[in-house]
């Protein structure tokens, strides 16, 4: 099939085959097969931590460095991961479960997060700390 482009609801009995490229609003219903990737917030030093990119990677340049992360929206999946060690971060999001901030110290401190009805909550959290 060549290149087509498709508006309002759409079904297929067979599935869709071959690479799509572009955004997807609503549901998906069925089996993802292949890679899917983010959108990425690159952020250096301090400042807020984006709810529009699923993965922020984040460089540090000074020490205990201000991070923020606003509300987001129930079942959104926010990544986190210190890609370059120059000091620390602190993360503090608006509405949390659980604990009051996120530290970032290494490289490779990584949390991921759910937005919940109650707040931010960890699914995972590796080498980062909580306070």
């Amino acid at each position: 099939m060549a290149r087509t482009t498709f508006s309002g609801p759409v079904a297929s009995d067979n599935g869709f085959i071959g690479d799509f490229v572009g955004n997807v609003t609503g549901n998906v219903t069925g089996n993802l097969t292949g890679d899917v990737f983010a959108s990425v917030q690159s952020l250096s030093g301090a400042g807020a931590v984006n709810v529009t990119d699923m993965f922020t990677s984040l460089t540090t340049s000074g020490v205990s460095q201000a991070l923020t992360l606003a509300n987001g929206t129930v079942g959104q999946i926010k990544i986190i991961s210190h890609v370059v060690d120059g000091g620390s971060a602190v993360l503090t999001p608006t509405t949390k479960i659980g604990f009051n901030t996120i530290v970032f110290t290494n490289v490779a401190d990584t949390v991921m997060l759910i937005y919940t009805a109650a707040g931010w909550d960890i699914v995972s959290i590796n080498g980062a700390t909580t306070t």
